[in-house]
């Protein structure tokens, strides 16, 4: 039987174990680029099956909250080009999240002080982070069908600044009630065009997006994160949430994607927030699939061991134990982390978290 701690390999990128550290908004990324800090950071947690980055924005239309790192300017590229080289000194992978908000997004991120751009006009009942504290999102702008050629350019432009940054892998965020999740729920996309009504249609712009940036730097360096069930951000359920990710499942299959990283239940919350069979998400898909949320060692233990999940993905735990691996393989005791600290700031609930004594 396969264990937490096995090596796994996900399409080109070898893993030491199957624990992977689940992406963290931090707030700590002033003018756009990751500092000095972060090398810190992403260093100390190296020894992570797999480091999936905080989300970075494909564009500057994709920014939606306070200091977040993008990944599509020469600039961005040098800055995560320390982070990645760090992360390889020791020993670690590392892969970037590409993140485009959509409608979870102010003003004053917005070039121009533009509306948010989603699939629908509709505002999102949800709050984002900026200089003045958590605030109202601004109301969003529906995106022109003939804009959305260029939506996925850009994810293609941010995934091959990725490979130049010296990343080993790119997870399309296509979770949590930002941009692709948008399109995906019925709850959220209210189109009449060919990206709205079915199944089919709402699914187009992901998969669209997903062959765009196998087809630029290889479906072995690329991943997909989606979250069936989660209610952030005002993402109401699917009228049929199993039917729409069994087709996405199905549908990506045949790109042979390097991982499926799905959140089960409520991000951050109760993993039974809905009914959902992830089993038929995963047979459908038929590759590597990183399970994540509120999984506990047993749990993550057991789900390895009976194959049911190929890694498991922990977010949280990774913010206050940098050793966390170290941790669940001693059984030993987790540290607490200071909510006060997680968003903004500087080492402080960042970098400052102990080890275990040797």
């Amino acid at each position: 039987m396969p264990s937490l701690f096995d090596p796994l390999q996900l399409g080109a990128v070898s893993l030491a174990n199957r624990i992977v550290m689940a992406p963290l908004t931090r707030n700590r990324s002033q003018g756009l680029l990751p500092g000095p800090l972060a090398i810190d950071y992403y260093r100390q947690r190296a020894t992570a099956g797999l480091i999936i980055s905080e989300g970075a924005q494909i564009s500057p239309e994709g920014q939606g909250y306070l200091d977040t790192p993008g990944i599509y300017s020469p600039e961005q590229v040098t800055a995560w080009k320390r982070v990645t080289d760090a992360v390889h000194e020791a020993g670690g992978k590392i892969a970037v999240q590409l993140w485009h908000v959509g409608r979870i997004s102010h003003a004053e991120f917005q070039p121009d002080g533009a509306k948010p751009v989603s699939s629908t006009d509709r505002p999102a009942q949800s709050k984002t982070f900026t200089k003045e504290g958590f605030v109202d999102v601004a109301a969003p702008r529906a995106l022109k069908t003939e804009e959305l050629p260029g939506i996925v350019q850009s994810y293609v432009h941010a995934a091959k600044s990725a490979m130049e940054a010296g990343f080993d892998a790119v997870e399309v965020h296509g979770a949590n009630g930002y941009l692709l999740d948008q399109f995906l729920r019925d709850s959220v996309n209210d189109r009449t065009d060919a990206y709205g009504g079915s199944i089919e249609n709402r699914a187009r712009l992901l998969l669209e997006v997903m062959r765009a940036i196998v087809d630029a730097i290889g479906a072995d360096r690329t991943g997909l994160r989606l979250s069936p069930v989660t209610p952030v951000n005002d993402a109401g359920q699917d009228s049929d949430a199993q039917a729409l990710f069994n087709y996405v499942a199905e549908q990506l299959a045949p790109l042979n994607l390097a991982f499926l990283h799905v959140i089960e239940g409520q991000t951050g919350g109760p993993r039974d927030v809905a009914p959902f069979d992830y089993a038929a998400l995963r047979e459908r898909f038929k590759g590597p699939y990183i399970a994540n949320n509120g999984y506990t060692r047993e749990m993550a233990l057991t789900a390895v061991a009976e194959g049911t999940v190929d890694a498991v993905a922990f977010g949280r735990s990774f913010i206050s134990n940098p050793d966390l691996v170290r941790r669940l393989r001693l059984n030993a005791p987790l540290q607490k982390a200071n909510s006060a600290t997680m968003y903004g700031g500087g080492a402080e609930g960042y970098t400052d978290y102990p080890a275990l004594a040797d």
